[in-house]
């Protein structure tokens, strides 16, 4: 593993306002390098376009350092080994493995099938040389927050490494959501003193999975706490977006509907600030690069008028700034 510590983009986030067309996979790429911030492309493209990836890579010089996808456990185990291979020839060194909630017969899936899965799955990322990661997201087993640690230490009772993706916005925007704390009862957790998701207050979630050391890939997309749903994004099924972006950035004021407030990004900027500090004294250098995800997909950014990639590029900027001070003064 390397000692540096890279800053990328998922692809997605390679354009501007919502309502414009994303941009041909040259022009992102190219958009990337002149902005000359990022060191990375994050994507698993789909069939037809990885040798457009492939060729935008070499022509600008950007490697393909991360990817992934999601997954239904009894259904998906050769896409999940396809993709691992195609993230190999890519040069790929994590792919971000989302494990829906339910598995092919419709049921949840039980802690045996997690197990299962994330061994054979990192004996697949052994082979190919593209370590699967498991994110805490929404609408996947890992919303049970409590139950990420529960896994953990069944797959390391077993002898293996357990790899994360942490996405901590998953995290920030249940703060002081009622609605959403209703999910797997994260509610009574927090009562009951077994949950803590303020990333300021001791024995919180965050740090725990930080300091366990399960964080190998990040992305990073900023939210607030009850972070403000957006009533035009809807699900095919009527329901509205969930609200799991907040812009980093002030936007214009024609560009959000919801006031905006720097101080209220506290809580997700501490979960970066707390990632950096263990990886500054973390030897293995297990943590290898941050993707951003600013994304326009119906919980997060649908119909956004601001652009998804000028906020990437500033929460670059930041990242940086915090990661040249924490080196400096690590620990």
């Amino acid at each position: 593993m390397s000692d540096s510590l890279l800053f990328g983009i998922q692809t997605n986030g390679i354009k501007h306002a919502h309502s414009d067309p994303m941009p041909d996979i040259d022009t992102r790429f190219a958009m990337v390098r002149e902005a000359g911030i990022f060191d990375y492309v994050d994507k698993t493209p789909d069939p037809h376009e990885v040798d457009d990836f492939r060729r935008a890579s070499e022509k600008y010089g950007l490697p393909i350092r991360a990817g992934g996808w999601f997954y239904t456990i009894g259904a998906d185990e050769a896409l999940l080994e396809k993709n691992l291979k195609l993230g190999q020839q890519l040069g790929s060194v994590v792919h971000n493995t989302q494990i829906k909630l339910h598995n092919s017969a419709g049921r949840v899936v039980s802690d045996e099938e997690l197990v299962q899965t994330c061994l054979s799955a990192a004996e697949l990322g052994e082979r190919y040389g593209c370590a699967p990661c498991f994110e805490v997201h929404v609408n996947m087993w890992s919303e049970d927050f409590a139950r990420i640690a529960r896994i953990a230490h069944l797959i390391e009772a077993q002898g293996c490494e357990f790899n994360m993706t942490l996405d901590h916005s998953h995290v920030i925007f249940k703060m002081d959501n009622p609605d959403e704390q209703k999910i797997f009862a994260t509610d009574e957790q927090i009562t009951r003193g077994e949950l803590v998701l303020d990333p300021f207050s001791p024995g919180n979630v965050i740090s725990q999975w930080i300091e366990s050391g399960w964080v190998r890939h990040c992305h990073a997309r900023s939210a607030i706490p009850a972070n403000p749903r957006n009533p035009a994004a809807k699900h095919p099924d009527g329901s509205i977006g969930r609200g799991i972006q907040y812009p980093f950035k002030e936007p214009m004021a024609d560009e959000y509907q919801h006031p905006w407030s720097e101080a209220a990004l506290e809580p997700w900027k501490e979960g970066i600030r707390q990632m950096m500090r263990y990886r500054s004294t973390d030897k293995s250098a297990k943590l290898g690069q941050i993707s951003t995800e600013f994304i326009p997909n119906t919980d997060y950014g649908e119909h956004c008028r601001y652009s998804l990639f000028e906020q990437a590029i500033a929460c670059v900027e930041w990242m940086r700034e915090t990661w040249k001070d924490i080196e400096a003064n690590p620990g």
